[in-house]
């Protein structure tokens, strides 16, 4: 009874959990909606000819939210009544949503409180986006009834993509961030997101330097579209929102595959080929002009190539310990999956600005991605192979130098005596090195060894005094004398 009764609350606790993140989910769907009503509705007021009242701000709220999602808009009350389609994706617009999922599944994990309990990781990444997809469905039925209707067919496929994605990025982070288990696919994954930031970073450099190169036509566009002030920040928010697609634009120009400006138009590094039907805005008047490109658009190729360079120096650092086989297909994968993001954020990046000749517009997705592929196999892989040569070589050691031997005094040239004045003898090199002793050496008695005895290691001994011979027997003579005949000592006769 007790197993069972303590079996029932734990399955309750995990029910409980499982709402709650379902639950908060839909809450981080409503605070994205908020956040863009808000927004829109301040520009509303501030408008001095308001062409709807609150409910078309409203509608023009949950369009740009959806929008944020990838979701296409379909513009109905065209001059031509033709329904324009708009697909292009504010990047910047899509970071609140995207963050806010993300947040949410990762705090689902992560509670402040560890006693409480907690779904699964697939049980928060159900919870959170089933919540938070609940709430998006309600959405796109009420935009259907305003000036921005949603596209389904693109609802049903980028609106759930976008969800799991960041809560799946959001369960990720929760769980420490693990990597694969084998060396070179975590080496993979980081160069890839190595290479993609520095692609990023220096499409956004590119797309500055082109618009300041372009000042004054950006400044006429800006004041020609906006008259008002309250017109002006609208323009300069939405501008801003369009900051991030602009970078993407300009590395998709660096790439090779250029930027479509339209049907039967594009601009690549070589020149624009085709008539682009470029409608007025700041941004668009960083695009390069007419005609064949020179040295100016070709230096845009300097941003794939640092990115390839910093993709296959990130891989060729990680994988040094391995082998070459190793490094490479770290290298391929990193490639790979690099083409795959830059991929999708081209294809978020462009879409269709209308109907006719701009139902094209902006980087062509596979195009980009696999030009990505291309730099990443053609540069990464070389890169990352050099690198990691070049952190096994072995280091030289350098032999010591041998210091020469000190060069010897020089001996003084004798000086020449004045006439008359005896010559003066130049001193020898032993006396000028001899030491001063600090007593004279001329004095004739001076014996060295009047100071100290000849073994001054050992005190002196008196000799013995000399034994006297016995009675009736003869002296001991000294060694090597004869006798008074003659014979030596001890010889016998």
């Amino acid at each position: 009874m007790t197993q069972l009764t303590e079996h029932s609350l734990v399955q309750g606790g995990r029910s409980a959990a499982f709402a709650t993140a379902c639950v908060r989910g839909g809450v981080a769907a409503g605070l994205g909606v908020g956040a863009l009503a808000v927004l829109v509705i301040v520009a509303w007021i501030g408008s001095p000819f308001p062409d709807s009242g609150a409910g078309g701000a409203l509608h023009l709220a949950a369009g740009l939210w959806l929008l944020a999602h990838g979701v296409d808009l379909v513009r109905t009350d065209t001059l031509s009544g033709v329904p324009a389609t708009l697909g292009i994706v504010p990047l910047l617009t899509a970071v609140l949503p995207v963050w806010l999922v993300f947040r949410t599944a990762r705090s689902t994990l992560d509670p402040a409180d560890a006693s409480r309990p907690r779904p699964s990781p697939a049980g928060a990444l159900g919870a959170v986006s089933g919540g938070y997809l609940l709430v998006a469905a309600v959405i796109v039925v009420y935009s259907e009834s305003g000036p921005l209707p949603a596209d389904l067919i693109t609802a049903g496929l980028w609106l759930p993509g976008v969800v799991l994605g960041a809560a799946g990025a959001g369960v990720w982070t929760a769980l420490g961030r693990p990597l694969p288990g084998r060396e070179e696919a975590a080496a993979a994954l980081r160069g890839a997101g190595t290479g993609l930031a520095a692609l990023l970073a220096g499409g956004a450099v590119l797309a500055g330097t082109s618009l300041v190169w372009h000042v004054g036509a950006a400044r006429a566009s800006y004041e020609g579209l906006a008259g008002e002030w309250s017109g002006r920040v609208t323009l300069a928010l939405l501008v801003l929102a369009l900051v991030p697609n602009a970078a993407v634009w300009a590395a998709a120009y660096g790439l090779g595959p250029g930027l479509a400006l339209g049907t039967g138009a594009l601009a690549t590094p070589l020149g624009l080929v085709g008539d682009p039907a470029v409608p007025p805005f700041p941004l668009l008047a960083a695009l390069p002009p007419e005609g064949r490109g020179g040295w100016p658009q070709w230096a845009a190729a300097a941003v794939p190539l640092v990115a390839a360079l910093a993709l296959g120096r990130s891989v060729g650092r990680a994988t040094g310990p391995g082998q070459a086989r190793e490094t490479a297909l770290a290298a391929l994968g990193a490639s790979w999956a690099s083409g795959a993001a830059v991929a999708v954020l081209a294809g978020a990046a462009g879409g269709p600005l209308g109907s006719g000749r701009l139902l094209a517009f902006g980087p062509v997705w596979w195009q980009t991605g696999a030009a990505a592929v291309l730099w990443g196999v053609g540069v990464g892989l070389p890169t990352a192979l050099a690198v990691r040569a070049w952190g096994r070589r072995e280091p030289r050691i350098r032999k010591p130098r041998i210091p020469k031997p000190p060069k010897g005094p020089r001996t003084p040239e004798p000086v020449p005596a004045a006439a008359g004045a005896p010559a003066v003898p130049a001193a020898s090199p032993a006396a000028a090195e001899r030491p001063d002793p600090g007593f004279p050496l001329d004095d004739e008695g001076y014996e060295p060894y009047d100071y100290l005895p000849a073994s001054w290691e050992t005190p002196l001994t008196p000799a013995p005094p000399p034994v006297p011979p016995a009675p009736g027997t003869e002296p001991p003579r000294p060694s090597g004398t004869t006798g008074a005949d003659g014979s030596e000592p001890g010889a016998p006769d």
